[in-house]
């Protein structure tokens, strides 16, 4: 494919978010009468899932403290269920276990949940969720829970194989995708703030509008435009607190344990819903029974073929690196500075032992590889979706990317003229105006 010179719209990242908005955004104009998709143009410095979005755990849920989380992750599932198998997409449903000072928490969350008409059952009490858990997993054995959040809804998708999915749709109705096109800057005419082309490392591509769906990489790509490395953000207790660093990184930490997912099958021979499981209980060494932390701590385990084993992760690690000093490249397993090392395996298949007996001595299994990745957060964790520059939409997702995959059909509606209600709570305004996301007592920064 010859490099085009010119594109009505040009999507920077050919991950989850970039090839939602392109699908979308050519099924809006091929709707009204517009082409479809022959004047959108993707393109990726390396290809197709080469990013985040194809190292993800793959986790859909609608777990959020945030009502306004809710209600996005509620559309996104959606969209998740219109296609499952071209989206490698399994609804085994989602289930957060939690300890008491997070109850109050999830039983909003609930309620919260059945105001919208998002399917979960609720149990309170520790004998009683211990009941629960047993019913479908008769060695559950976890300590200090004293809540179950059971999401009828949401489950997993197969990562690289739900993005290639988004692509054939997209390119199915005219969208191209081009990979290997790194972006060195924008240029803009007549002193105007509006981009007129992206500078390119194949050459200019002069275009109408821009949308950078960049993952990690949004901070780059945030300088070259010019806008601001700080932000004012107005607390709660109406101060204003200056010079808030826009962009932060955090290291994920996922690995897999090597055995066969059946292993993790329900009391009833079922595929069990993804796990989540936050506890302030004492962990110990699953190896010697040497304590590992005292402090609250979490994390996420599901059966995975795709993976080959059971497959999750653990809370991440800030990078304490300055923003602009961050190696991202080579990304994810590639890194030679972010990706999981001994402890998080030590940590994480203790914490599979303690909350089911299946997992006692299974540390052998670990798979030894090079696995995680560096994610792009906000100053509050939460994402960004806005307009700069008067016509460049960035997608900031804040590391929550892989499961929205409904965020790019609400940015297709605003880029053909409407205005969404579940994007505006995002909007970067809200630091100046102190419009904030409430925060939860969960130990992971995205909850």
């Amino acid at each position: 494919m010859a490099m085009p010179t010119h594109a009505k719209t040009v999507i920077i990242g050919a991950g989850i978010h970039g090839l939602s908005t392109a699908w979308h955004l050519a099924e809006k104009l091929e709707a009204q009468g517009k082409g479809g998709g022959q004047d959108i143009l993707v393109i990726d410095k390396s290809g197709i899932a080469a990013g985040a979005s194809g190292i993800a755990c793959g986790v859909v849920r609608n777990n959020y403290f945030q009502p306004a989380m809710r209600e996005l992750m509620a559309h996104s599932v959606e969209v998740w269920e219109s296609d499952p198998k071209a989206f490698s997409y399994h609804p085994v449903g989602y289930m957060q276990i939690s300890p008491e000072h997070m109850r109050a928490d999830i039983a909003s969350i609930h309620a919260q949940q059945q105001d919208i008409g998002y399917e979960s059952v609720f149990i309170e009490g520790a004998a009683q969720s211990m009941d629960y858990m047993k019913g479908l997993f008769s060695d559950w054995q976890t300590k200090g829970i004293t809540s179950v959040l059971h999401e009828k809804k949401g489950g997993y998708a197969n990562n690289t194989a739900a993005i290639y999915g988004l692509a054939a749709k997209a390119e199915a109705l005219g969208v191209r995708i081009m990979s290997g096109v790194t972006v060195k800057g924008f240029r803009a005419g007549n002193g105007a703030a509006a981009v007129t082309a992206v500078e390119t490392d194949k050459g200019d591509i002069e275009c109408d509008q821009v949308v950078i769906a960049a993952g990690p990489w949004v901070s780059q790509l945030w300088n070259m435009l010019d806008l601001p490395k700080t932000v004012a953000i107005k607390g709660s207790d109406g101060q204003m607190h200056e010079g808030v660093d826009t962009w932060r990184y955090w290291c994920l930490e996922e690995g897999t344990l090597g055995v066969d997912p059946d292993l993790q099958k329900t009391n009833d021979g079922k595929m069990p819903p993804v796990i989540h499981v936050d506890t302030d209980a004492p962990l110990h060494s699953d190896v010697d029974g040497s304590l590992i932390t005292e402090e609250a701590w979490g994390i996420y385990y599901k059966p995975d073929f795709n993976f080959g084993g059971i497959q999750g992760g653990a809370m991440p690690y800030k990078v304490e690196t300055p923003v602009d000093k961050v190696a991202l490249d080579p990304y994810g397993p590639d890194s030679p500075e972010f990706i999981v090392d001994d402890n998080f395996a030590h940590m994480w298949c203790s914490a599979l032992a303690f909350c089911q007996k299946r997992f006692e001595g299974q540390i052998k299994y670990y798979k030894n590889e090079a696995s995680g990745g560096l994610g792009c957060f906000t100053p509050d964790s939460f994402p960004v979706f806005d307009r700069f520059r008067e016509n460049v939409t960035v997608i900031a997702d804040s590391n929550h990317g892989y499961k929205m995959i409904g965020v790019g059909k609400l940015i297709a509606e605003e880029l053909t003229g409407g205005k969404s209600r579940l994007l505006e709570p995002f909007r970067f305004s809200r630091y100046a105006e102190g419009k904030l996301h409430p925060v939860s007592n969960s130990p992971f920064p995205w909850s």
